[in-house]
């Protein structure tokens, strides 16, 4: 099951700052679905992820009812990336 969705990249500035795409609300129920079978604990969903040309392995994780996708430094580098664009990608979880 492949989603495709544009989310707007944002900067977490957290203890250990990352940067993110929040799964849309109406993808949701898709991934809670996909969670019963491949998440390893906590409610994280390892999958593969496409931006533009650059295909990567991450995980989503639950977050406020949600679900965040983390955008690695590389993926943002070879896409050229920054804070506040929107950002088309497709996961497939697994």
């Amino acid at each position: 099951m492949a989603l495709t969705f544009t989310a707007e990249l944002f900067h977490w500035r957290g203890p250990a700052p990352h940067y993110f795409l929040r799964v849309p609300d109406e993808l949701v129920p898709d991934l809670r679905d996909a969670a019963r079978f491949v998440t390893y604990g906590w409610g994280m969903i390892p999958c593969e992820a496409v931006v533009g040309e650059t295909r990567f392995r991450t995980s989503i994780f639950p977050k406020d009812g949600g679900y965040l996708l983390p955008v690695k430094v590389a993926v943002r580098r070879a896409e050229a990336l920054e804070e506040g664009q929107a950002v088309t990608v497709t996961v497939t979880p697994g």
